[in-house]
């Protein structure tokens, strides 16, 4: 897993419509909080950008500015009514509410399932921050592209 240089690279550089959520993770304890904050297009299913940091207005202009570097364009972009992201997508077209994040709250729900070191202590859940970003890399990589 330390070796692995996988990396995201959106494979298409047009969707009409991208939903953003955060999720949340821990290393070592939870009061130590890690946000996971990612964009993802429902029809492909492929997760096009990804950051980490903490649950503010920065993490999620990191986001948009990642999107924007990387040469996304969107058509619009669906969020939840989190004040960050309202502020952040200001000059979009922003679709706000649960009904037009369906897609995206249940890529949060495999990725649970999937990658159980990010929510509770088994035998692979690791103490080693790099570890437990590679493990999401490794599992991101996977979703898009098939094959690790």
């Amino acid at each position: 897993m330390v070796n692995s240089r996988h990396l995201i690279q959106p494979q298409q550089q047009y969707s009409d419509c991208l939903e953003v959520d955060e999720f949340w993770t821990y290393v070592g304890k939870k009061s130590r909080k890690m946000w996971l904050i990612y964009a993802y297009h429902r029809e492909t299913g492929e997760i096009v950008a990804f950051v980490w940091g903490k649950r503010d207005l920065k993490t999620t202009e990191k986001l948009k500015k990642k999107l924007s570097d990387s040469g996304v364009r969107f058509g619009s972009i669906a969020t939840g009514d989190w004040d960050s992201f309202v502020t952040a997508f200001k000059d979009e077209i922003h679709l706000i509410g649960k009904k037009y994040t369906v897609g995206i709250e249940g890529n949060n729900c495999r990725l649970r399932h999937h990658i159980r070191r990010a929510f509770r202590k088994t035998c692979c859940f690791s103490k080693k921050l790099f570890n437990h970003l590679k493990a999401f890399n490794l599992a991101f990589f996977y979703i898009n592209f098939g094959f690790v």
